[in-house]
Parts: structure tokens; sequence; C-alpha cells
């Protein structure tokens, strides 16, 4: 397995009806120092101001930002030239049911396939299961400080994969 720490910044809440602003990833590793930030024009008339405040954007600047459809074929030949031989590339992320979603979404649109297959990991639910109670949070073992850049955001996610490692998580890497 080669692991991809990600994060995605938004416009609103679901895929297709807002639009994903930018997203980070980062390969998982003893350095992170591989890392992947695109920020992309929206795709949705629809948008809501204090969703995209959260990114520090304002949609005047978003809709000047490279093409979709560019970006994430970008990203795309990333993942592959940065996954291990013989190995499959892993999306991992916080919260996955959401930025997984949006990925997923833009792979298939502008790409016609998710290089990452159906599946993605949730690092949240990972440290859950480790310390078996499902108010856990992973938080405090981030360094990076989370500041919505989404790159800073999967380094410090990378960051906090990495203790839960040396905690004991196996990772078949």
């Amino acid at each position: 397995m080669t692991l991809f720490v990600v994060d995605v910044e938004t416009d609103g809440p679901a895929p297709g009806l807002y639009s994903m602003i930018s997203f980070g990833a980062v390969v998982f590793g003893e350095k992170l120092d591989r890392t992947f930030y695109g920020k992309l024009r929206p795709i949705s008339e629809q948008w809501m101001p204090e969703r995209l405040a959260v990114s520090g954007h304002s949609r005047e600047e978003t809709l000047g930002f490279p093409d979709p459809e560019e970006v994430m074929h970008a990203f795309a030949d990333w993942v592959g030239t940065h996954t291990r031989s013989g190995t499959r590339s892993v999306f991992v992320s916080d919260n996955n049911g959401f930025d997984f979603a949006f990925v997923n979404y833009y792979l298939w649109r502008f790409v016609g396939e998710n290089v990452f297959g159906h599946s993605s990991r949730n690092m949240s639910d990972l440290y859950r299961g480790m310390q078996k109670c499902m108010k856990s949070s992973f938080r405090h073992l981030v360094d990076t400080t989370h500041d919505h850049h989404p790159v800073h955001d999967a380094i410090g996610h990378a960051e906090a994969l990495r203790k839960m490692r040396n905690m004991g998580l196996r990772l078949s890497l």
C-alpha cells in the first residue's frame, strides 16, 4: 500500500451541488515532503459564503482558479508517479466521508476513474478503534498548525498517522 493523506476545502457541503476549491495531499512516509496542491475553479453556481470563508478565498478569486479537469489529471498522474511499484494507492483523511466524496466525484467527472478505487480510510475512526472509545480524538497528535491550507492540514494528519503507527497501529506498507 502507498498511503496518500488528503485534505479538501470546499464552498459547500456536497459534491456536484457545490465545488471543491482546493485540496492537498502528502505521501505518507518518514519524510512528508512529497506533496500536491490543487486549486480548482468552481463547477457550480451555488456556493455558501460561510463555507468558502473557511478556505480564506473569495468567490471572485476562485473564479480565476485553474480548470478542474487539468488539475485532476495532474493529481491522478502525481498519485501514479508516487505509488510504489506493486502496491495500490490508498486514500486517507481525517473525515473521509467528506474529503473522499469530493475527490471521488471530481476524479470520476474529470478523469473518468478514481485512482484510489472505491474505498478510503478515516483517521478519526482508526484512532478511536485504537483507543476503544468513540469520543477519542487524534488532534493532540498533530504538530503542524491546522490553518485550512489543505497541504498543511494533510501534513498535520500524516504526522498524527505516523504517531499512531508508533503507538502500535499496523500499516501494511
